[in-house]
C-alpha cells in the first residue's frame, strides 16, 4: 500500500514538472528561476570573458562634445566616425558617461548593462505572460543559451539594447491600455536608435484600430512632439545637421560587417537599386499583413479609420508590434551583429503564437538554434547568410499560414431531424 502511494505521488510530482515545461500558465514561474539564474550568468560573463572595445569609446567621446558645450550635430564625433543617433542617445549615455568616470569605468558600466538585461528580461517575461501562447521550456533557449545576447549587453556595451528596453517598456504600456505613455516612452526608444521605426507600421495600425483616425492623431502628437523637444537644443543650431545625422534612412553600411547579405557581390549589396527593391519588398510584406492577417474583420480595411466604438474584432497588439518588426528585419539593407537584439526576444512568441501540434514543437526549437548559430558565425559566411534568410522565410511562412482566418462553415440547422414512422 505505501509502495503504491509512493509511486502515485511521483507519477504527480513528474506530471507537475512536465506542465512547468509545457503549460504556458507556468510562465511567472520558470521566469523567476530564469532571472534568478540570469544575473549570475551576467555576473560570470562579466568576471571571467574579456570585454571588448567596439563602440564604448565612441560613444563617450559623442557625448563629451556635447557635454563641452557642442551644439552643432555635424561637429560631434568619436573614433568610428560621426554620431548618427537621436539625441535621446546623447541624454541617456550622457548620464552613463558621468556614471562611470567619463567612461573610464569599464567594469561599473558593464554592471549597469547587466542591470539593463536583467530589466529587459522581467519586460519581455511579462509580455509572455500576458499572451500566454509560448510553452515555458523555450524560455531556457532564450536566456541561457544565447552567448550573443549576453555579449551584445555586457561585452559590447552597445546602445541598440537601450532602445530595445525602452520599447519593450512602452509595449507593456499598451497592454495596459496606457496608449498615451506608451507612445511617450515608443518615442523615446526611437530617438535611441531608429530601428525601433520597423514597429511603427504596426503601431500606426494599432493606433487606427483602437482610436479611428481622429482618435490616433493626438497619440501620433506624443510621439512627434517628443521627438522636438529632445532635438531642440541640437534644432536651434543646426537644424538640417541634425535630421540628415540622426535620422539618414539612406546611411550605406559596410559589407564587412554583414550578417544577412554575405552571398551576395559586394557592388550588389551597395546598390541603390538593391535597396529600392527591399523596400518595395518590405511594404509589400506590410500591406499583405495589414490586409489579411492584421485585419480580422470582414469589413473593409478603410474602417479603420472610422469611429472604432463599433468595432468587434480587435487586433492582436504583440502579433501585430512583433511581425511588422520581423518584416522590417527580414528586408533590412543589412544586419550587423548588435542588431540580433532587434527580435531575438520576439522570436519564441513568433513561432509559437501560432497552433502548434506536437511533433511541430522539435521542428521550431531547430529552427531557433540554427537562427543562433547564424548569428554566432564570425566573419558571416555564404551558407550562415544563405542559412538565416531561409529561417526567416519559414519563420514569415508559419506566420502567414499559421494565422490565416478560418474557413467559414454554414452553422449546423436547429430543425430537429425527421422522425421515422417505424422509429415511432
Amino acid at each position: 500500500m505505501a509502495a503504491g502511494r509512493g509511486a502515485a505521488a511521483l507519477r504527480r510530482a513528474w506530471r507537475e514538472r512536465r506542465a512547468a515545461l509545457l503549460e504556458p500558465s507556468y510562465t511567472p514561474l520558470v521566469a523567476a528561476c530564469l532571472c534568478l539564474a540570469e544575473g549570475g550568468v551576467n555576473l560570470w560573463v562579466i568576471r571571467r570573458v574579456p570585454y571588448t572595445e567596439i563602440d564604448w569609446k565612441a560613444y563617450m567621446e559623442e557625448v563629451e562634445g556635447f557635454a563641452n558645450g557642442t551644439l552643432d550635430y555635424t561637429q560631434l564625433k568619436g573614433d568610428t566616425g560621426p554620431l548618427v543617433y537621436p539625441a535621446g542617445f546623447v541624454y541617456i549615455f550622457l548620464g552613463l558617461y558621468y556614471a562611470t568616470g567619463r567612461g573610464t569605468d569599464i567594469r561599473l558600466a558593464q554592471y549597469l548593462f547587466a542591470g539593463l538585461y536583467l530589466l529587459n528580461l522581467l519586460l519581455v517575461f511579462r509580455i509572455y505572460c500576458r499572451t500566454n501562447k509560448v510553452p515555458p521550456y523555450v524560455f531556457f533557449f532564450m536566456c541561457c543559451a544565447s552567448y550573443r545576447i549576453h555579449s551584445i549587453f555586457v561585452l559590447r556595451l552597445f546602445n541598440d539594447p537601450v532602445a530595445m528596453a525602452i520599447l519593450f517598456l512602452a509595449i507593456n504600456l499598451f497592454l495596459e491600455e496606457h496608449w498615451s505613455w506608451g507612445c511617450l516612452l515608443f518615442s523615446l526608444a526611437v530617438s535611441v536608435k531608429m530601428n525601433i521605426l520597423l514597429f511603427a507600421p504596426g503601431l500606426l495600425f494599432l493606433l487606427l484600430q483602437r482610436f479611428g483616425l481622429l482618435g490616433c492623431i493626438p497619440k501620433l502628437c506624443i510621439c512627434a512632439v517628443l521627438q522636438v523637444i529632445l532635438g531642440l537644443p541640437f534644432l536651434l543650431v543646426n537644424p538640417v545637421g541634425y535630421l540628415t545625422r540622426s535620422f539618414d534612412l539612406g546611411r550605406q553600411f559596410q559589407f564587412k560587417w554583414t550578417v544577412n547579405w554575405r552571398f551576395l557581390p559586394e557592388e550588389v549589396f551597395q546598390n541603390r537599386a538593391f535597396h529600392a527593391m527591399l523596400l518595395l519588398a518590405h511594404l509589400a510584406g506590410l500591406g499583405l499583413f495589414a490586409l489579411h492577417r492584421w485585419h480580422r474583420s470582414k469589413e473593409s480595411i478603410l474602417a479603420l479609420l472610422k469611429d472604432p466604438a463599433e468595432r468587434k474584432h480587435p487586433a492582436q497588439i504583440i502579433f501585430v508590434l512583433f511581425s511588422s518588426n520581423f518584416l522590417g528585419v527580414c528586408c533590412s539593407r543589412s544586419l550587423h551583429y548588435q542588431f540580433y537584439v532587434w527580435y531575438f526576444h520576439t522570436l519564441p512568441y513568433l513561432l509559437w503564437c501560432t497552433p502548434t501540434a506536437k511533433l511541430a514543437h522539435m521542428p521550431k526549437v531547430l529552427l531557433l538554434g540554427v537562427i543562433e548559430l547564424c548569428w554566432n558565425t564570425y566573419p558571416s559566411t555564404v551558407c550562415s547568410s544563405l542559412s538565416l534568410h531561409i529561417c526567416h522565410g519559414l519563420v514569415l511562412l508559419q506566420l502567414w499560414y499559421g494565422t490565416a482566418p478560418p474557413l467559414h462553415t454554414p452553422p449546423p440547422s436547429r430543425r430537429p431531424a425527421a422522425i421515422s414512422k417505424k422509429a415511432q
